[in-house]
C-alpha cells in the first residue's frame, strides 16, 4: 500500500492551530521552520505546494495579553489582525532560508462565492504556484462574520484544493487519523487506514473538536476530504508530530488516514457551484424531481418544485432539497425567485403565458447543475 501523495504534483497541506503554537502561548517558531524545510524539499522534487495556516488568532492573543480565546467578534478580529502580522513575518523568514519566496493570501466564503472574485483568487494562485512562490493562506477572520465563515481551516483547506484543482489534500493534526471509535473512551476503537472519500460511515465514527485553540474536529476532517473529493483530491489525515511527515507521505509511506476519491475532477463552473457554503437562496423538489436530477440526470423543471424559499436573481447559485429538507443539489437558475414562485408545479409550455416572457423551459440547466 502506498500513499497517494507520492504521485501528486500539486498539494494544499494544511497545519492546525496546535501545531504551529506553543499550547497557546503564541507561534512555534522552531515548528513553522520544520514545515518549511519540509516543504522546501518537497518543492525539489517538482510538487507544488500550497499552505493553508491556522495560528493568528493564537498568536494575537498571545499579543494582546488574552489568557483565554475571547467569545467577541470585535476581540476575536483584532487578534487576528495582530497575529497575522506575526504569522506572516515567521513563514516569510522560515522560507527565505531555503531561497523560497510566500505570499499571504486571506479569504472569506464570499470569494469563493462570488463567481469573478473566485476566479481573481484562482488566477491569483495558480500564477503564484508558476513564479515558484508558497502561498500561505488563511481564513480573513479580520473581516469576517459568523454568517459567511467558513468555520475551520480543514473546510478551507478543501475549497482551495477544488479552486487550485490540486491532486490532494494533507490534514496535518494533533491526532494520528481517524479511528472507529474516541480511542480515549473505547478501548476497542480501530485505526482507520484507508477508507472511501465521502463514506458515510466516516462522519459516524467522527467525534467533536478536541482542541481549546482550534475550531474544528475530526468530524470537520471527514467532511472536508468528502468536499476535497468532489473535485477529484485525495485527504490524508496524519499527525503532524510525525517525524518527517511530509517526506514520508510523498515518498509512498502510508501515514495517517488515506480518504480516496472515487470521482473524476468536476469542470471548474460546477467546482465553483459545489463550494458555495452558503447560497441565496432554496426550492424543495418533489419526488419525481429528484429522481430525474440525481438518478437520470435531467434538468430541473418547474413542475418538480413545491416551494421556493429567499430571495435570489436570475443566474445566482441556489440549493435544490428535497421535502425533508436533504440538499440534493446547486445550480444556476434561470429565473429570480419572485418568477420562479409564480411558475413552480406549472409545465414549462406555461411558462410565456404565466410571465409574458420565457428565458429557458428549465428552472436549472442540467449543465449547471452539480450534485451533493
Amino acid at each position: 500500500m502506498h500513499s497517494v501523495i507520492q504521485n501528486a504534483k500539486r498539494l494544499v497541506i494544511k497545519v492546525g492551530s496546535s501545531l504551529v503554537t506553543n499550547d497557546g502561548r503564541g507561534l512555534d517558531h522552531a515548528a513553522i521552520a520544520n514545515w518549511a524545510n519540509q516543504i522546501a524539499r518537497l518543492r525539489q522534487t517538482g510538487k507544488e505546494v500550497v499552505l493553508v495556516s491556522s495560528g493568528a488568532i493564537a498568536e494575537g492573543m498571545l499579543r494582546l495579553g488574552f489568557l483565554q480565546r475571547p467569545t467577541g467578534i470585535d476581540k476575536l478580529q483584532a487578534c487576528a489582525a495582530v497575529g497575522q502580522m506575526g504569522l506572516a513575518q515567521i513563514y516569510e523568514t522560515s522560507f527565505q532560508v531555503h531561497g523560497l519566496r510566500t505570499a499571504q493570501v486571506l479569504l472569506t466564503h464570499a470569494d469563493l462565492a462570488h463567481r469573478e472574485r473566485y476566479l481573481n483568487a484562482r488566477s491569483t494562485l495558480l500564477t503564484l504556484l508558476r513564479l515558484g512562490v508558497v502561498p500561505i493562506i488563511n481564513e480573513n477572520d479580520t473581516v469576517v462574520t459568523d454568517e459567511i465563515k467558513f468555520g475551520d481551516n480543514d473546510t478551507l483547506g478543501a475549497l482551495v484544493a477544488n479552486l487550485i484543482e490540486g491532486d490532494a489534500l494533507i490534514i496535518l493534526t494533533d491526532q494520528k487519523g481517524l479511528y472507529t471509535a474516541d480511542p480515549r473512551k473505547n478501548p476497542d476503537a480501530v485505526f482507520v487506514q484507508r477508507a472511501k472519500a465521502g463514506d458515510l460511515a466516516l462522519e459516524a465514527m467522527a467525534g467533536g473538536a478536541g482542541s481549546s485553540l482550534g475550531r474544528g474536529g475530526m468530524l470537520t476532517k471527514i467532511l472536508a476530504a468528502k468536499r476535497a473529493a468532489s473535485s477529484g483530491a485525495h485527504t490524508v489525515i496524519a499527525w503532524g508530530r510525525e517525524e518527517e511527515v511530509l517526506i514520508r507521505l510523498a515518498s509512498g509511506e502510508l501515514i495517517g488516514t488515506q480518504l480516496s476519491a472515487q470521482t473524476g475532477q468536476l469542470t471548474a463552473r460546477k467546482q465553483w457551484m459545489s463550494d458555495h457554503l452558503q447560497t441565496a437562496g432554496r426550492v424543495v423538489l418533489d419526488a419525481g424531481a429528484v429522481q430525474k436530477i440525481s438518478e437520470e440526470g435531467k434538468s430541473l423543471l418547474p413542475i418538480g418544485v413545491t416551494q421556493v424559499h429567499g430571495q435570489f436573481g436570475r443566474g445566482e447559485v441556489i440549493t435544490c432539497t428535497d421535502e425533508d429538507g436533504r440538499a440534493i443539489a446547486r445550480g444556476l437558475t434561470n429565473y429570480s425567485s419572485s418568477d420562479a414562485r409564480r411558475i413552480i408545479r406549472h409545465a414549462s409550455g406555461d411558462i410565456e403565458s404565466i410571465l409574458g416572457f420565457i428565458e429557458e423551459p428549465e428552472l436549472i440547466h442540467r449543465d449547471n447543475l452539480v450534485l451533493l
